[in-house]
């Protein structure tokens, strides 16, 4: 069993959480969630996909999250033509040297922005599959270790519009979260307008990288109950058994769910999870993850209901 994390570190872990928010908030104008749901991604070792119609402000958001990290930062515009070397790299022949060397591709970085990830073939979106699960890249026949920490954050256009591509299940399953940024408020929005006749502010660096290694460790510090866990599997299963659900939430979703609720407890200040910790990500974890019957996915059927539904249905405590 892991050491107790000590209350002044937790409070200032805490007190850092809530310095990125603001910061990120001094340039992204939406819901407080959004920003706290990729610190919670980040500390989870997990990825972000965000999806909304373009001009919602998501690709701002990810350089306003990645500037307070104080970590490398890569950005690729996924297109039709794009091919997995783009991605990864490529051995390239050097004249003077007489030899074939490595040229990195935009995959080795800390924060790696997937700008319309949706607008490549499967093919070339196979080619962060390794990198999001393993860590690493393989570039023809060699493997080579990313940079840590690491996190991919995609933006995706609905697929209803043209020139996208859906993404296969295996990788949606990947990432940890997926946000849907919808259009502002009105308030909102004048607020986006008036910072835009003012000039944006650029939001300051706020961690380091080994702060953000060591945050991620102490991740594995915070405790989790057995009730915990039971609620985990029984939310789960709730999914599996809802008429409208092809294919409910896996055990690498419960175990995502687990994972994105001690990251959250940790930055609220917490050494242990509680149930509302469940209830708060669920949504955000579990929806992306659904796979739903033919008969569902025509009527317009939305995952998120779904989930809410078997937060409903599922009490937290065993009866």
């Amino acid at each position: 069993m892991s050491a107790p994390i000590e209350p002044r570190t937790l409070a200032y872990v805490a007190e850092r959480a809530h310095a990125v928010v603001d910061e990120v908030q001094r340039v992204y104008v939406g819901p407080r969630t959004v920003p706290e749901l990729l610190l919670i991604t980040l500390l989870a070792k997990g990825h972000a996909l965000l999806e909304g119609v373009p001009g919602v402000a998501k690709t701002t958001l990810c350089k306003a999250f990645a500037s307070t990290l104080g970590a490398g930062f890569r950005r690729i515009q996924f297109t039709p033509d794009l091919l997995p070397a783009d991605i990864t790299g490529t051995y390239v022949f050097s004249p003077r040297e007489g030899t074939f060397q490595l040229r990195e591709g935009p995959i080795f970085t800390n924060v790696l922005l997937g700008d319309e990830i949706n607008r490549a073939p499967a093919k070339t979106q196979s080619a962060l599959l390794e990198a999001m699960q393993e860590h690493q890249a393989t570039i023809e026949g060699d493997t080579r270790p990313l940079p840590t920490p690491f996190i991919v954050l995609a933006t995706q256009n609905p697929v209803e519009q043209a020139g996208t591509y859906p993404l296969p299940e295996a990788q949606i399953d990947r990432f940890l979260v997926r946000l849907l940024i919808g259009y502002p408020s009105a308030r909102d929005e004048r607020g986006i307008l008036r910072r835009f006749l003012e000039g944006s502010p650029q939001p300051q660096q706020v961690l380091a990288p080994e702060q953000i290694l060591a945050m991620q460790q102490m991740v594995g510090q915070v405790h989790v109950e057995e009730e915990i866990l039971d609620y985990v599997v029984r939310l789960s299963t709730a999914t599996r058994q809802q008429a409208r659900v092809f294919l409910g939430a896996s055990p690498r979703a419960s175990l995502a769910l687990v994972q994105a609720a001690r990251a959250r407890a940790l930055i609220q200040g917490r050494p242990f999870v509680i149930p509302d910790d469940i209830k708060a990500l669920a949504v955000p974890v579990l929806a992306h993850r659904l796979v739903l019957t033919p008969e569902a996915e025509m009527e317009g059927t939305q995952r998120e209901a779904l989930i809410q539904k078997a937060l409903e249905q599922t009490p937290h405590r065993s009866a």
